[in-house]
């Protein structure tokens, strides 16, 4: 499965434009997901699919390691086209396909099937199809649990902060910003409770769009919270966000570099020649096993991105 693929940035691409596929295939994100959903209008949906796959189809690929397609919800009446005539198609050249409104797991294992079955009609390696899971409505985030646990193909979770906004009633306009009003992080619950289920069940996290593409500071003062809570990466919508996306969900230098100490203190500690002692002392700080699987965890993000 494709967990250990990077997803600082995420780019959003519309399927219906050539133009801006083609503009993704450089550019420096982590992945990008070409959209057949929000960023495509109802009368284009059909033109969309047969662009999405005639890209995915072009052997230049992306520079991009990670390639998905967003589909339509399966609520709506071309989720089902979606999947037959473009990951059927595709889907040796996807890493996995994002589904939008996840409400219950039911929806996971609706679609875990059909994949299967293009994985066998195919002959492609079963499993090879991943599922990214958008959580964007309140019966989504109740039953987050159970759809973290539906399925194997689950690569992530993905916070849907403009449909959750709507779903909860909040007064703003502008998709991941916070609202006037309120003194806290309106989103910090929904964030938090997705990345417990997430890591409960060893998926990545994936925090969503902010839609200011012109406001760089609001972009990342909400990429640094996220990140701080622990989140893998940010979906972002304009290729300006991409750099400074990258560079927020990175572990800076300096932290690398005391976890790395931090690593080798504690072997030579646990080590018959280090005397097999449990707790020591680094940077003037105690640690334990605890802060071992802080500075583990840390360097593992570091691998994925490398």
């Amino acid at each position: 499965m494709h967990t250990s693929l990077s997803r600082r940035t995420i780019l959003a691409v519309p399927g219906s434009s050539q133009r801006f596929i083609e503009k993704s295939r450089s550019l420096n994100a982590d992945a990008i997901f070409l959209d057949l959903e929000d960023a495509v209008a109802p009368g284009s949906k059909v033109e969309a699919r047969s662009t999405i796959t005639t890209a995915l189809l072009d052997p230049q690929g992306w520079k991009a390691p990670c390639v998905t397609v967003r589909i339509n919800d399966l609520a709506s009446p071309w989720a089902r086209d979606d999947l037959d005539e473009v990951v059927a198609h595709t889907g040796d050249r996807i890493d996995a396909i994002v589904l939008p409104k996840v409400t219950s797991p039911e929806h996971i294992r609706e679609t875990d099937s059909v994949l299967s079955r293009f994985e066998k009609d195919n002959q492609w390696k079963q499993g090879s199809i991943g599922i990214e899971a958008q959580i964007e409505e309140a019966k989504g985030l109740l039953a987050v649990r159970e759809i973290a646990a539906s399925s194997d193909r689950l690569v992530s979770l993905v916070f849907g902060p403009g449909d959750f906004m709507a779903s909860m009633g909040m007064g703003g306009l502008s998709v991941g910003s916070q609202v006037d009003g309120y003194d806290g992080d309106v989103f910090h619950y929904a964030l938090m409770t997705i990345l417990v289920a997430a890591r409960a069940y060893g998926l990545q996290a994936i925090d969503g769009p902010f839609v200011g593409i012109r406001d760089m500071d609001g972009f990342i003062s909400s990429a640094r919270k996220s990140a701080a809570l622990g989140y893998d990466g940010k979906w972002v919508v304009h290729p300006d966000q991409i750099e400074e996306g990258n560079r927020i969900f990175s572990p800076s230098d300096e932290l690398v570099t005391r976890a790395r100490r931090i690593m080798e203190a504690y072997d030579q500690a646990v080590s018959s020649a280090g005397g097999l002692t449990g707790a020591i002392e680094v940077d003037h700080e105690m640690v334990d096993e605890a802060g071992v699987k802080l500075a583990a965890a840390l360097l593992a993000k570091v691998e994925r991105t490398q």
